[in-house]
């Protein structure tokens, strides 16, 4: 064949090849750019769309409510009051003294007949007035030992105000951890919303290229773009709850609600709790069950009250007083005269009070005392079997959430690699844009199960601590 003719045949064919170059030049580019991959970083990290607020660490947030917490100042308040009880006086067995003092005046129009005389005898406005001024000691020496037991009651009671303020002060640390913890989850999600934003913001770039060079339909930017605003739509919901976690923190410790607040504190979830230390935890520091024993205590001082009232009561009294008339209508004869008179002196006795009947009440009130010990006794029974439920079911929890913890823990890692792998395929044009966008879910929904899987976990740590007694080893002092 002549070359005249080799060479007008592939002319046509050169210009046909220069043609695709020129048309996917655009998306061999695109194709040799660098890829941008998802980089979420440290999931509890600041999120960049939150302003910046001062640092609150646990310990501070839990000192806080210690101290303001209105919950905590009133229980602390009736410990004080239970305290003040505790008194000798209080039982009966100091005596007591008391001072008395009267003054009345009078005025009277006075007529007086008598036989012996012919006219009367006739006072008008006459005055007269009396002093009566005395102080009396009244001391029970003997009342069948019941003063002793009223005043060990009254300790009793005390006890049982203390371990009521510990168990308000444990139930209100378990909250004010709950709450804080819940910051940092909310606060976690907002930063798995901004990375799924970044990766919205890539899809729309690399589809937008796409389009430019007419491998993709102006559609498939459209979907990107309300996709994009979905994923905006739901950040500024889940900055609604963020606000809403911080107010309920911020209620718990008695600050204003407007308090802006940023965690110091990430969630770390302590993985050495032994079902037996929490049993006898709860046998001997948990304050639900001290308050139940202390209730039995209680009612077994009531019997013994009770008891008491059927011996003889002894008491002495003892008095100085000073009694003064001075009568301004006095007729000696048919004569108008002031009378006088003046007694004072020191008085002493004893008195002894023997119970003989009374109706049957004594007897009645001691069978309601037995019948309430054994009330007491059903109450702390309750109580044991109800906290051992309680440890059972939490430590149950404890560890099934700490195997949830671990699988999340792994699964979000296969889930950022997943879109990791998508968005790089979906950038060769190698997958659609709805696998892209269900890979995209799964990371969000990945990234929120393993902030709920640390939140749950540390929810049941702090459970079983507050059930053994370990959340708070002393009560403060009340303020």
């Amino acid at each position: 064949m002549p070359s005249s003719t080799l060479a007008l045949k592939i002319i046509p064919v050169l210009r046909s090849f220069s043609f695709i170059v020129l048309l996917l030049a655009p998306l061999l580019a695109l194709a040799q750019q660098r890829p941008v991959k998802p980089n979420p970083g440290d999931q509890l990290a600041k999120p960049a769309t939150v302003a910046p607020a001062p640092a609150l660490s646990l310990e501070e947030a839990i000192r806080l409510g210690l101290e303001n917490n209105y919950g905590i100042r009133i229980a602390q308040r009736d410990e004080r009051i239970a305290t003040n009880n505790v008194t000798r006086g209080n039982a009966g067995q100091l005596p007591t003294v008391n001072g008395n003092f009267t003054r009345n005046y009078t005025i009277n129009n006075v007529r007086q007949e008598s036989s012996a005389r012919p006219d009367p005898s006739i006072a008008t406005g006459a005055r007269s007035n009396q002093l009566n001024t005395n102080v009396a000691l009244t001391w029970t020496v003997f009342d069948g030992l019941g003063m002793f037991i009223a005043y060990d009651r009254l300790r009793t009671l005390e006890l049982q105000q203390q371990q009521i303020t510990r168990n308000t002060v444990e139930q209100t640390v378990a909250n004010i951890t709950d709450a804080y913890f819940a910051v940092v989850r909310e606060s976690g999600r907002i930063r798995a919303f901004e990375e799924a934003l970044k990766i919205g913001q890539a899809r729309i770039d690399l589809t937008q290229a796409r389009v430019n060079v007419g491998v993709a339909a102006k559609v498939e930017l459209l979907t990107a773009q309300v996709d994009f605003n979905a994923d905006r739509a739901a950040l500024i919901q889940q900055q609604e709850a963020l606000a809403t976690a911080k107010v309920n923190l911020n209620n718990l410790l008695a600050r204003k609600p407007e308090t802006d607040l940023a965690p110091a504190d990430s969630i770390v979830v302590n993985r050495d709790l032994r079902k037996d230390a929490v049993v006898t935890g709860i046998v001997q520091r948990n304050p639900q069950l001290q308050v139940a024993r202390l209730g039995v205590d209680v009612a077994n001082y009531d019997r013994r009250l009770v008891t008491a009232s059927r011996f003889p009561q002894v008491g002495l009294t003892s008095g100085y007083g000073l009694n003064r008339n001075v009568n301004g209508a006095a007729f000696f004869g048919s004569a108008l005269v002031t009378n006088t008179g003046r007694t004072q002196g020191f008085n002493y006795g004893v008195v002894a009070t023997v119970p003989i009947f009374d109706g049957f009440n004594r007897r009645r009130l001691e069978q309601n005392a037995r019948i309430n010990i054994e009330q007491s006794q059903l109450q702390l029974e309750q109580t044991q079997l109800d906290l051992n439920s309680q440890a059972e079911q939490a430590y149950l929890q404890y560890q099934n959430r700490l195997q949830t913890l671990d699988l999340e823990e792994a699964n979000i890692q296969l889930a950022r690699q997943n879109v990791a792998i998508t968005l790089e395929r979906y950038r060769l044009g190698l997958l659609t844009p709805l696998a892209l966008r269900e890979a995209q879910r799964n990371q969000i929904d990945a990234e929120n199960r393993l902030l709920d899987a640390r939140f749950n976990a540390k929810q049941a740590e702090t459970t079983l601590r507050q059930l053994s007694g370990e959340l708070v080893q002393q009560a403060p002092q009340a303020k």
